[in-house]
């Protein structure tokens, strides 16, 4: 493998491929790729990158001096046109969860690395990038792979460090989801495991919650036995998983029953405290540039790792402020011309939509709070609908778009947003049902919100693109 000098990216706008792309294009290998022209949240990335992607998946996209094809599951996945010509010209084909697992395991880059793995069914994405700007404020300059188009205080979200961690975020969606249901994160052999919880979701490749469970049971075997996990503590599938574990673990989270214990999260002057104290032994206050309680345990997690890792706990420190967010978590965007303020955030499970909303009730506790959602997938709108009928309770006014499906699903005609808004306005007094982008976009624009009104606009399709037709200071 260390012989691949040239690599095509098959779907390379995608939050998966992007940070492999520019990870690749570090280490001097050639770097192509091809995608959709429709708008991405790595364009930006991409670009500052140098790297131009292709429109459209044609056969003649593949360079003649080709050694590997890496391609998203998306985009027709294995069947994609310039998959197949690959395949055609005897070009080897990889998964991007089979290209993650090899270029932590180096063998890509020609190199070894420190394999540190984050999971979880919600805050992963957060989680890595905290622990990824950790370790290069305090010096470590490692190699990262985040799922997103930008993070705070880091350049891109992919880098080539040169120190000796790989930190990567670790999916358990299927490998293809078409051809091979074997979840992402299986392809991994880290060092060291953080996991954040265990929550049923991906119902198209996941029945039920033991299957989660199940598969989050087998990626901890394959953590190395001079390795550790942490693990939230809190979540019980987590804890039971720790216990049951034949390896070293450590867990943290509110409850006193784990090793690193949250004692007190506040605010104060625009950012976040929180007090830590690992075997009672009291580490004192931590402060945050993000906010939210969930925020505040993925912050625990990150602590917990560089602290077994043996990371001055003064550096940690001096290293989580810089962290100020991710694009698409929790992000702020500005505000209306008429004051209101204007957040985005990629929640798309009923857990992460209360953790979004929690977290903006308790910052604007008096604000009138709105809450415009767009639901990703039929399977996973049919399968947690009861759980997405008790998700809204801290918003005062639910707007719910049609559903987003993804490339990989059918149309379902049993489950529609207008169900979902039908049994939301049986609980919540203030619910509407608005299909289209442009149709939110032009509520809130006639409407005259000012500075005492907080929006956020939740899920994991192309919601975001509302707030560009907003208008704003």
């Amino acid at each position: 493998m260390n012989k691949v000098k040239s690599i095509h990216f098959v779907g390379i706008k995608g939050v998966g491929l992007t940070p492999l792309a520019i990870i690749a294009k570090q280490a001097g290998i050639k770097v192509t790729g091809s995608d959709v022209a429709e708008e991405f949240i790595t364009d930006q990335a991409l670009k500052k990158a140098g790297i131009t992607p292709l429109v459209d998946f044609l056969p003649e996209h593949l360079p003649k001096n080709l050694d590997l094809v890496i391609t998203t599951g998306a985009h027709g996945g294995l069947d994609n046109p310039e998959v197949v010509a690959a395949r055609e010209r005897l070009i080897p084909v990889m998964t991007k969860g089979e290209a993650v697992g090899a270029f932590m395991q180096g063998d890509l880059l020609g190199r070894s690395f420190t394999q540190i793995a984050v999971a979880g069914s919600h805050g992963k994405t957060t989680s890595t990038a905290m622990l990824a700007t950790v370790l290069q404020k305090a010096g470590f300059d490692p190699t990262y792979i985040i799922g997103t188009g930008s993070t705070s205080a880091l350049d891109l979200p992919g880098h080539l460090g040169k120190g000796q961690y790989f930190v990567a975020e670790s999916d358990e969606y299927a490998t293809e989801p078409a051809h091979n249901h074997k979840a992402q994160f299986l392809w991994q052999y880290p060092d060291v495991l953080l996991l954040t919880n265990i929550e049923h979701d991906h119902p198209d490749i996941y029945p039920t919650l033991m299957d989660v469970e199940k598969v989050f049971r087998e990626f901890a075997t394959h953590i190395s036995t001079k390795g550790f996990i942490v693990g939230c503590g809190d979540d019980e599938l987590v804890y039971s998983l720790l216990k049951e574990h034949p390896g070293k673990t450590i867990s943290f989270g509110f409850s006193p029953k784990n090793q690193y214990v949250l004692t007190r999260v506040h605010i104060s002057g625009g950012q976040m405290f929180f007090r830590l104290q690992r075997e009672g032994m009291d580490l004192e206050e931590f402060r945050l540039s993000v906010f939210g309680e969930h925020n505040a345990l993925n912050a625990a997690g990150v602590v917990a790792v560089c602290m077994e890792l043996g990371i001055p706990l003064e550096k940690i420190k001096e290293a989580l402020p810089e962290f100020s967010g991710s694009k698409r978590r929790l992000e702020y965007k500005g505000q209306l011309t008429t004051g209101a303020y204007l957040f985005d955030d990629y929640a798309h499970h009923p857990t992460e939509i209360r953790n979004t909303l929690k977290s903006l009730r308790i910052r604007y506790p008096k604000s009138t709070l709105i809450a415009i959602f767009q639901p990703h997938t039929y399977s996973r709108t049919k399968a947690l609908l009861p759980e997405f009928v008790t998700a809204f309770d801290d918003a005062n006014d639910v707007i719910i778009m049609d559903i987003f499906s993804s490339a990989r699903e059918k149309k379902d005609p049993t489950i529609t947003s207008g169900l979902l808004a039908q049994q939301l306005a049986v609980r919540h007094p203030a619910v509407l049902y608005l299909p289209t982008i442009e149709d939110v976009a032009a509520l809130l624009s006639k409407e005259n919100l000012k500075d005492n009104t907080v929006i956020v606009f939740m899920g994991a399709g192309d919601i975001y693109k509302t707030i560009d037709l907003l208008p704003k200071i």
